[in-house]
């Protein structure tokens, strides 16, 4: 069974920044990996993702802020967040799944999700 379990997350002041953790437990074949949030009030989003080969994406609300990495040996994927705005705020999820796709951002294209950790940006 796949589990996965972020960390990282904290309040912070506008323009600060931080770095989120997910630790993948479980076998995943070809693994691709994404991080989500879903903003107060907002539906979730997906706004970075990596592939296996180490390719990424990104939603253009974090593009040129967030970084997606991983570490294959210690099965973690992080989430590098600099320049971080009020409107940041959201809760971060982490997700996997198997196969060979590229990055993806949509939610559907995963089963494997982490619980969640609250990221709170304050003017």
């Amino acid at each position: 069974q796949v589990q996965l379990v972020e960390s990282g997350g904290g309040s912070v002041l506008a323009g600060g920044s931080l770095k989120l953790s997910c630790e993948i437990s479980g076998y995943l074949y070809r693994p691709y990996m994404a991080w989500f949030r879903q903003g107060p009030g907002k539906e979730r989003e997906g706004i970075a993702a990596i592939d296996r080969t180490g390719t990424t994406g990104y939603a253009n609300s974090v593009k040129g802020r967030f970084t997606i990495s991983k570490d294959n040996a210690k099965n973690t994927l992080y989430l590098q967040m600099n320049s971080l705005k009020p409107e940041d705020t959201a809760v971060y999820y982490c997700a996997a799944d198997s196969g060979i796709r590229p990055p993806s951002l949509r939610e559907t294209d995963y089963h494997n999700w982490g619980q969640g950790t609250q990221v709170t940006v304050s003017s």
